[in-house]
């Protein structure tokens, strides 16, 4: 039995939980994951990526920092993961 290499279509909420993706693809699955949300209008998205050692929040963060159309980010509240998630604000029209 083969693997496939096809990507594997996913619905699009406003949160995305990077618990399933492994960290060498963290930075694309995002850069993807915030277009999307923005083709689909929403103006806030939460990213789960853990609390661990740390790293998957700073990869998210420096995604975040250099995409254009994400006006701001911050933790998400304690109900919602804490330092565990990041909130982000999009900006839908450039």
């Amino acid at each position: 039995i083969g693997t496939s290499q096809e990507p594997i279509p996913l619905e699009v909420t406003d949160v995305l939980d990077l618990h399933t993706f492994v960290p060498r693809e963290v930075t694309s699955v995002v850069e993807t994951y915030l277009e999307e949300a923005r083709a689909r209008g929403f103006s806030t998205v939460r990213i789960i990526h853990g609390k661990g050692t740390g790293t998957q929040r700073e990869i998210v963060r420096a995604v975040l920092s250099r995409t254009s159309f994400v006006t701001s980010y911050q933790d998400a509240p304690a109900e919602a993961g804490g330092w565990g998630a990041t909130v982000a604000w999009l900006m839908l029209h450039d």
